[in-house]
């Protein structure tokens, strides 16, 4: 597995946060959101190689039960099927974060999906039509949605983008709105905080949630934390 970083912190955004969590980041993915705030596992992949039992043996080494396996797109890498049923073995609560573009037979407790909106698309350049045609796959959401307990947590960055939203998910009525969380593009406090204000309305109005991003109000958009 190529790992960009490992490193034990608190859960900052949905149903979990405020929970001490061991994070797994994974490095590389198959989408260039314009607003990635983690562009060492994307835009300049970063990372070493590793066994998936050495990657194990890092997170049991810290007594935590939540674990979330984070990128990039950590649905790309084949080992993560064996490390997640280990995880599971060794009682851990597994979260696999990931854009809902890529399946494969993970053992996970929560798939947090974060669906790209066509607010996400970079503006120019070869990616631009790689990302728009790549950023959804019907067949594998409603996949994951079948299989796992999940939740959905949708990037806002202006109040217009609530439309992109409720358009996307008229294609699931499947998907209760309780499973729903709305979260501000931020990378720092100031935007975090300008942009929830407006955001619980929106989300209220909908029956939705906002998700926090607590890493960013305590710690600032930074590696390991």
């Amino acid at each position: 597995m190529r790992i960009a970083e490992l490193f034990h912190s608190i859960q900052g955004e949905g149903e979990f946060a405020g929970t001490p969590t061991v994070f797994v980041r994974t490095t590389g993915c198959n989408l260039r959101c314009w607003f990635c705030d983690t562009r060492f596992t994307s835009w300049q992949p970063q990372g070493v190689g590793y066994e998936w039992q050495d990657v194990l043996e890092q997170v049991l080494d810290y007594d935590c039960e939540h674990v979330d396996v984070t990128g990039g797109e950590p649905l790309l890498q084949p080992d993560v099927v064996p490390l997640t049923q280990a995880l599971t073995e060794a009682r851990r609560f597994v979260t696999i974060e990931t854009a809902g573009t890529v399946y494969r037979p993970v053992h996970a407790d929560l798939m947090s999906i974060s669906p790209k909106l066509e607010n996400s698309r970079p503006p120019s350049g070869i990616w631009a039509e790689r990302h728009e045609r790549l950023r959804e796959n019907r067949d594998v959401m409603a996949r994951l949605c079948d299989e796992y307990p999940y939740q959905l947590k949708f990037v806002i960055d202006h109040p217009h983008d609530v439309e992109q939203v409720e358009r996307w998910l008229r294609r699931f009525p499947q998907i209760a709105d309780d499973k729903v969380w709305l979260m501000p593009q931020a990378v720092t406090e100031h935007q975090l905080r300008d942009k929830t204000s407006w955001l619980y309305e929106l989300a209220a109005a909908h029956g939705w949630r906002v998700s926090p991003r607590l890493h960013i109000e305590l710690f600032g958009n930074v590696p390991g934390r």
